[in-house]
């Protein structure tokens, strides 16, 4: 219940979280790997111990620009790296093989990703987040059209939609920030952390709409009289404390990741974790108490008509 009456407390945190994400993303850009950008890649690995810096170092004096190294595990290798570098010529190439083959770094893997594949995959990226929130939005409208009093179907759609763009929106200031700081790039597995997110997000805040579904039926069956304010908040308070654990139990899982997985997966679980709790947020937080401002603001609507039509 006092959710949704200091909402605008929380309306306004959201407000400041969205401003510093945005300001992160537009200053410092978002870093694309060769996934999207074009370039070619290594996976390289040694039985010496090679620390990140040297190669780095090394790379830089070769005068090769606009590369990227990160560790990561391959069986049997003492010290293991993902070069990413864009397109090379033959000069900086050879430069390249002779540097592996001094510090006897051997070439796992390698691949090389032109710049219209990247182009293609971006556009590819963008079309299934586009569809995935299109399908949400007509889910839901369809799903609560048996409540439409005081809030149309469809704006719960709308609402769960703005709560998505907040799930995505913080994400994506964090890669701003660990991009800028720490090389973090945008890659395939960004997106599908994305994906992840959408669904992990909009989950958790259609079982709280649910529960309003429920409560509205209810009340209009048997004829209760309550407030849509307090319909909310007691369909909130039926539902925060399973929304938290779930949330709990799945950063629990996505920590283990970070921590336990492997070096190349560790940008994707801190993605997911960023999502994960400002879902958690944005489910209690935003989109359920979005909807009695909702129905004050097209109450005062219709007032304000029938004011004038009188």
């Amino acid at each position: 219940m006092k959710i949704v009456k200091y909402r605008k407390i929380f309306f306004a945190i959201s407000v400041f979280t969205l401003a510093v994400s945005l300001a992160a993303t537009l200053f410092f850009g978002l870093r694309l790997s060769i996934d999207f950008s074009g370039g070619e890649l290594f996976e390289l690995a040694s039985q010496k111990n090679i620390s990140k810096d040297m190669i780095e170092k090394e790379i830089s004096d070769l005068g090769l620009d606009g590369t990227s190294v990160r560790a990561t595990n391959i069986s049997g290798a003492k010290s293991a790296y993902i070069l990413r570098t864009k397109v090379l010529n033959k000069e900086s190439k050879d430069k390249l093989n002779d540097f592996f083959e001094k510090e006897s770094l051997e070439i796992k893997r390698s691949a090389l990703v032109g710049p219209t594949v990247g182009s293609e995959l971006r556009k590819k990226a963008l079309v299934a987040i586009a569809l995935t929130i299109l399908a949400i939005i007509a889910f839901v409208a369809w799903a609560f059209r048996e409540v439409s009093k005081p809030v149309k179907s469809w704006y719960y759609g709308l609402v769960a939609i703005l709560a998505l763009v907040h799930d995505i929106l913080i994400p994506l200031g964090v890669f701003a920030f660990l991009g800028y700081f720490f090389g973090a790039e945008i890659d395939t597995l960004f997106v599908m952390a994305l994906l992840a997110i959408l669904g992990y997000s909009v989950n958790d805040t259609i079982v709280i709409f649910d529960r309003i579904r429920e409560r509205l039926k209810r009340n209009r069956e048997k004829k209760i009289k309550e407030s849509f304010e307090d319909t909310v908040g007691k369909a909130l308070d039926s539902t925060i404390v399973r929304s938290i654990n779930t949330s709990l139990t799945t950063a629990l899982v996505v920590l283990s990741l970070y921590f336990l997985g492997a070096e190349s997966t560790k940008y994707f679980a801190l993605t997911l974790l960023a999502g994960v709790l400002a879902g958690t947020y944005s489910s209690i937080f935003l989109a359920a108490p979005l909807l009695p401002e909702i129905a004050k603001l097209n109450k005062k609507k219709v007032g304000n008509i029938s004011n004038t039509s009188s």
